[in-house]
């Protein structure tokens, strides 16, 4: 106990750094944001009539994406937030890169009232991993 009175700042330092990995991830578990792996994107999109939204930069888009997805950049996501209304009822999977930008923008699409918000685990270098389609 002596220790960690000693060196209280390298706990509190501990604790920091711990909230700040741990944030977006409690963040989307409050706000009821699943994580979802390629294969059962590609099953709420067939079967649920999914809508496959990409947040990254159009620089990024044109470098590849996924087929049919919409382009909804992170940067201007909530000013371009109204372009989603109508599929506020239907399963909504949101991607970037790696899975970290989308899951941000999954959390404000839950704060808004849409129902079924997934974040594509892993991004379209998941999607890629797994040899599903990526167009040009």
């Amino acid at each position: 106990m002596q220790f960690v009175i000693n060196n209280w700042y390298l706990f509190a330092g501990l604790a920091v750094v711990s909230v700040l990995l741990a944030g977006p991830t409690l963040s989307r578990l409050m706000h009821g944001v699943r994580n979802v792996g390629a294969s059962q994107a590609v099953g709420l999109i067939n079967r649920q009539s999914g809508v496959l939204v990409d947040v990254r930069e159009p620089a990024e888009y044109g470098n590849g994406r996924i087929p049919e997805a919409i382009l909804l950049p992170l940067s201007r996501f909530q000013e371009r937030l109204t372009e989603l209304e109508k599929f506020k009822n239907r399963p909504v999977v949101l991607y970037c890169r790696s899975g970290q930008r989308s899951g941000r923008a999954a959390v404000l699409l839950r704060k808004r009232g849409f129902a079924s918000v997934h974040n594509l685990a892993g991004g379209i270098q998941a999607w890629q991993g797994e040899n599903l389609p990526v167009e040009k």
